[in-house]
């Protein structure tokens, strides 16, 4: 990346994680992919039971392999050879699991989380249930308020992850929402997580590379 660029981004960061921060969430500034990791592992305890949201944040960063590799009890949803109910199963149980690790739609500068969900498990996650949430966001994710948030989501976060889950919906054709009732949609729930009751249960970890959708 541009240095003048990733500057900027890190500037942006600093002021967003400082939203955060005021919000009660706890957030923290990386330069790279390797030390988004290098936090992530930092933030949990080995035997830790662990689960995730869907992510391509998460697949780009090698989380998944990561939590196989013995040191966490991983609930894995990506297992081999699972039917749909014994996912659906996993989904549950990692609503009560001690880490829970996702990324986000969009982090406002105003030190807000949007997201917007197909099943919901994801979000009922970040909401309420697993011990502590650990959400990792590329500086792409960084808009200014929730109005661009929402847009973000409409014409850059949708499009592409129907097209990367295979969904037959009319974003995929256009390359932005058309506000579908296609059986493939995966927008259905909107939740918008704001000033937190409980203080650094859910902590946000802002890369300056651009990571996800």
């Amino acid at each position: 990346m541009d240095v003048n660029k990733q500057k900027a981004y890190e500037l942006k960061m600093q002021t967003t994680a400082e939203a955060l921060e005021k919000n009660n969430f706890s957030a923290y500034c990386v330069k790279t992919k390797e030390e988004a990791v290098e936090k992530l592992i930092s933030l949990m305890n080995k035997g830790d039971k662990v689960g995730v949201g869907g992510s391509a944040t998460l697949n780009e960063l090698g989380i998944i392999n990561l939590l196989r590799g013995g040191d966490y009890d991983f609930v894995d949803r990506y297992e081999e050879g699972l039917t749909r109910e014994q996912m659906v199963e996993k989904l549950r149980e990692s609503l009560l699991t001690d880490v829970f690790i996702t990324s986000t739609n969009a982090v406002t500068e105003k030190g807000e989380l949007y997201n917007v969900d197909g099943n919901a498990n994801r979000v009922a996650a970040m909401l309420f249930g697993p011990k502590s949430v650990i959400v990792i966001a590329g500086c792409n994710k960084i808009v200014r308020d929730l109005a661009e948030a929402e847009q973000r989501v409409k014409t850059i976060a949708a499009p592409a992850n129907c097209v990367r889950l295979g969904r037959n919906t009319p974003c995929t054709k256009v390359g932005t929402c058309m506000d579908c009732r296609s059986e493939d949609r995966i927008c259905a729930d909107r939740v918008i997580m704001s000033r937190q009751v409980q203080k650094g249960r859910v902590k946000v970890i802002l890369v300056a590379e651009e990571l996800g959708y």
